[in-house]
């Protein structure tokens, strides 16, 4: 039974990151997650429109 007092042993010796990272890492999810999220927005943009002037052809 040494798994739980290792898991606490491990979460003991971790260094966490201070103040100052968090916000950088916080920033730093954010501006990816906006980034992908415009980009998957142009390209269904762009694919609905072929979709609908492919259509309009027939």
């Amino acid at each position: 039974m040494k798994f739980i007092p290792g898991i606490f042993r491990v979460l003991k010796d971790t260094t966490w990151p201070d103040r100052k990272q968090r916000w950088k890492d916080f920033l730093a999810v954010i501006e990816y997650t906006a980034f992908f999220t415009l980009i998957i927005y142009l390209f269904d943009k762009l694919l609905s429109t072929a979709i609908v002037s492919i259509l309009n052809i027939f």
